[in-house]
């Protein structure tokens, strides 16, 4: 079985939407723009990429990485290499960015539970914050990588489902404070 990695940059309250400075949300940029920058607060990023074999996104996040993931290399040479997988009932073979390697279009949560439950390695989530939230809702998630951001947002996409559940126990398996205050939390779903 593969273990579903969601990795995400995380407000205290919350909140992941427009983390980078897209458009449309009136905190965007809040990771450069909320803290200082600390290099050591993103070695997980790395550790990630070394770690994951596949790439999981929903239709948003792929739109949104295409066009500018394949170009950064430097930053992202392993992701960019692996083969990605995104879950969208509406995405055609047509949509697809052909200089960013294998990519399959998965139409159901019931598909990712196939994917999850064949061989080979893990699979890290980038954002697809409302994939992470339906995975969640599915008991599909076996591992969450946050990097806890010293900011409350209020409003904004949660990564966490509102949705009723039965409660998910979580382990800490690694943790660490930076210099800048973002907090590295690695957690283990506990099955």
């Amino acid at each position: 079985m593969r273990q579903l990695i969601a990795t995400s940059f995380i407000s205290l309250d919350g909140v992941v939407e427009a983390p980078g400075g897209e458009p449309g949300y009136h905190n965007a940029g809040w990771t450069m723009n909320s803290v200082e920058f600390d290099p050591s607060a993103y070695e997980l990023k790395g550790t990630e990429q070394s770690e994951a074999s596949a790439m999981l996104l929903g239709r948003v996040s792929y739109q949104a990485f295409a066009p500018v993931w394949p170009t950064m290399d430097e930053q992202f040479p392993m992701y960019n290499a692996m083969p990605k997988y995104v879950l969208s009932s509406t995405l055609t073979k047509s949509d697809l960015v052909d200089n960013w390697g294998e990519t399959t279009i998965l139409r159901s949560i019931a598909d990712v539970a196939r994917l999850r439950a064949g061989e080979g390695g893990a699979i890290s989530i980038h954002g697809s914050a409302t994939l992470v939230r339906s995975l969640q809702e599915h008991q599909l998630i076996d591992r969450y990588n946050l990097l806890v951001f010293p900011v409350l947002l209020g409003s904004g996409k949660r990564l966490f489902t509102q949705e009723t559940l039965d409660a998910q126990k979580l382990t800490l398996i690694d943790s660490q404070v930076y210099s800048n205050g973002i907090q590295k939390n690695v957690f283990d779903v506990i099955r």
